[in-house]
C-alpha cells in the first residue's frame, strides 16, 4: 500500500500518494475537519503516515487556522542584560502556552520597529511585544501606531514595555519616580554635588530618569551644574565615553548617576582608567539592577526593576482577549543602596 519516500522531509502530498487518496482527504484525516473521512480511508492515511514517519508542519497548520504560534519580541539591544533578562521572562512564560518567541533587534534604530512589526504581520505572528524606550519623534510614533493598528486589525495582539505613547497594552516603567527616589536616598547619605550621565537626549527613558533625578536632588538642596550633565550612548561604551568627557571638563561632583546600569559600568571602567578610586574618589549609581552587577566591584547602587517579570507580564497581556481600552500595568523600581555610594561623613 505504501512506498518509501526518499529525501530529508516527508510531505502531506507524499502521504496522500502513498495512501492512494487526494491531498484534501489526507489533510482532513490527519489535521481534522468538519467533513468526515470514511473509516477505511482514515485507516489508509494513518497507516501511510506511520510508514513514512510523517510529522505534521505545526506552523502550516496554525497558518491555515489564521495565526501561527509565534510571538515576536522586538528589543533595542539583545546584548544588553536589561533586554536579555526581559526576553528570558517572555520565553519562560511562552513555553507554558506552547508558543515560540522570536527576537528582533533594532540596535538603537527605532524606525526598524516599523519593519519588524510589518514583517511579523505578514508572517501571521500571533502577537508582538515591543520592549524599549519611545523617542521624541512624533511622526515616528504615529507611524508605529498605525502599524500596530494594522497588526491588531489582522487578528494579532501587541503589547509594549515602554512609555504609553501608542494605543496598546503597555507595561509602564515609572522611571521618573524611581530616579527621584534614588536621588533622595543619595542625598540622605550626604551627597550634595552630583553629575549625570544622561544617555541619548532623544530617548524618553533617559530623559525621564535624568529629569526625575535632577528634580529630587535640587529639592533636597543638592547642586547639579549644567556642565555636569553629559549625554552619550545608552550603552557601556556610551557610559565610558561620557565619563571621560565629564572628567575632561573638570567636576567637583562626589557622585555620578548614570541613567542605566550598563552606562554606570562603563563609567566605573573610565574612572579606573583615569586613576580615580572607587568609591572614595567618586561614588557611582545606576538604574535597572541588571544581573551582571553581581560581578561588579564595588557593588553598584541602583534602582531595581523586576526585569524578568516585565517579559512575563507583557506576554500575559498579549494572550488576553482585547479590552475596550488598552491595559496599563505600572511598575515602580526599588532603590538598592550598595558599596558604590558610601555615606559621607
Amino acid at each position: 500500500m505504501t512506498e518509501r519516500v526518499s529525501g530529508a522531509s516527508v510531505t502531506l502530498l507524499d502521504v496522500a500518494r502513498a495512501a492512494g487518496v487526494s491531498l484534501a482527504t489526507a489533510s482532513r484525516a490527519l489535521n481534522g475537519s468538519t467533513r468526515k473521512v470514511r473509516p477505511d480511508l482514515q485507516e489508509r492515511v494513518l497507516a501511510a503516515a506511520d510508514a513514512l514517519h510523517y510529522s505534521a508542519n505545526a506552523q502550516a497548520q496554525a497558518m491555515a487556522r489564521g495565526r501561527t504560534d509565534i510571538v515576536g519580541l522586538i528589543v533595542s539591544d539583545v546584548g544588553d542584560p536589561y533586554f536579555s533578562t526581559i526576553a528570558a521572562g517572555a520565553i519562560r512564560a511562552a513555553e507554558q502556552h506552547r508558543l515560540v518567541v522570536t527576537i528582533a533587534c533594532t540596535f538603537g534604530r527605532e524606525d526598524r520597529e516599523l519593519d519588524y512589526v510589518a514583517a511579523l504581520r505578514s508572517q501571521r505572528a500571533r502577537a508582538v511585544i515591543v520592549a524599549g524606550s519611545r523617542v521624541q519623534d512624533k511622526a515616528l510614533i504615529e507611524r508605529l501606531g498605525a502599524e500596530v493598528r494594522s497588526f491588531e486589525q489582522s487578528g494579532g495582539r501587541v503589547a509594549f514595555i515602554s512609555q504609553r505613547r501608542i494605543e496598546a497594552d503597555t507595561v509602564v516603567l515609572e522611571n521618573r519616580a524611581g530616579a527621584r527616589a534614588l536621588a533622595e536616598e543619595l542625598c540622605g547619605l550626604g551627597h550634595r554635588r552630583f553629575a549625570v550621565l544622561a544617555g541619548r537626549p532623544d530617548l524618553l527613558t533617559a530623559r525621564d530618569r535624568s529629569t526625575g533625578f535632577r528634580e529630587a536632588a535640587t529639592r533636597a538642596g543638592a547642586r547639579i551644574e549644567p556642565s555636569d550633565i553629559v549625554h552619550g550612548g545608552f550603552t557601556r561604551d556610551g557610559g565610558y565615553a561620557a565619563m571621560i568627557e565629564l572628567l575632561d571638563r573638570g567636576t567637583d561632583a562626589t557622585c555620578v548617576f548614570a541613567v542605566n546600569d550598563v552606562m554606570a559600568v562603563g563609567a566605573m571602567a573610565a574612572l579606573r582608567d583615569r586613576g580615580v578610586s572607587l568609591p572614595s574618589g567618586m561614588a557611582v549609581a545606576g538604574f535597572d539592577d541588571i544581573i551582571t552587577l553581581r560581578d561588579v566591584s564595588p557593588a553598584l547602587t541602583t534602582v531595581r526593576l523586576p526585569l524578568e517579570e516585565l517579559g512575563v507580564w507583557a506576554l500575559d497581556m498579549v494572550l488576553q482577549e482585547p479590552a475596550d481600552q488598552p491595559r496599563v500595568r505600572r511598575v515602580r523600581g526599588e532603590v538598592v543602596l550598595r558599596e558604590s555610594t558610601p555615606k559621607l561623613t
